[in-house]
């Protein structure tokens, strides 16, 4: 079976098949980071819900936009496209936008859209900005940012490979995330493999209770006791 720097196609496309808040709850179950930890914050939005979750090992880099790169730039983006290329598929590009609150220009559009589903691309994850969304989630291309904005400005890239914080989430080349509605959660590479059956696991025990909710033997001390919940 092939193998995708560490997990198997089937092992990703069992990911594909929970939900960011479903993942999120199953690595919980696994002891491995804080619960405040992992995850993009709401400043960062999924601007495609309706697309089916995203799940790609994290290609990084800067970028800036309000003033033209220099002329002797020590990066360009065929250091971009060249890194993409060294990471395992499928890929997610994490930008971070140095321009922070004053970010004036998108990397994000129709055309850089096309290109990089051609690196084997699946979104992006970016505190920066992004446009076209028509004609990028017809692409089938997640969008997860900051900001929309309607003009490109000076974009440029300003460093490749390197980590990056976006939303509170410090990302390294090679990280594996998970997007989707509910936004993005990073998954240590070292339980991977185990967290679609986690999910399964949580699931289960949420059904349990749903279900108990919804019972004519429901009352606050039945649900306290299986919920395992203390009296105060």
């Amino acid at each position: 079976m092939k193998q995708t720097h560490g997990l198997s196609d089937s092992q990703i496309a069992a990911l594909r098949g929970c939900s960011s808040a479903s993942v999120a709850n199953a690595i919980e179950t696994l002891n491995v980071r804080p619960r405040s930890e992992g995850y993009v914050g709401p400043e960062v939005r999924c601007l495609f819900p309706s697309l089916p979750p995203m799940v790609g090992y994290a290609c990084t880099a800067v970028v800036s936009s309000r003033v033209p790169p220099p002329e002797q730039a020590r990066v360009s983006v065929l250091d971009l496209w060249k890194h993409i290329e060294s990471m395992p598929a499928p890929r997610v590009v994490v930008l971070h936008d140095m321009d922070e609150e004053r970010v004036r220009g998108a990397f994000w559009g129709e055309v850089t859209g096309n290109i990089y589903t051609r690196l084997g691309c699946v979104g992006t994850v970016t505190d920066g900005a992004v446009r076209d969304l028509d004609e990028v989630r017809a692409l089938g291309f997640h969008f997860f940012a900051a900001k929309v904005c309607v003009s490109h400005a000076y974009i440029h890239v300003v460093d490749v490979g390197v980590p990056v914080e976006v939303g509170g989430l410090l990302v390294r080349p090679g990280d594996l995330l998970h997007g989707d509605q509910h936004g993005v959660v990073q998954v240590p590479l070292g339980i991977a493999g185990e967290v679609a059956e986690a999910v399964r696991r949580v699931e289960e025990r949420e059904r349990t209770i749903i279900e108990y909710t919804r019972s004519k033997d429901f009352s606050a001390e039945g649900l306290a006791a299986m919920m395992g919940v203390k009296k105060g």
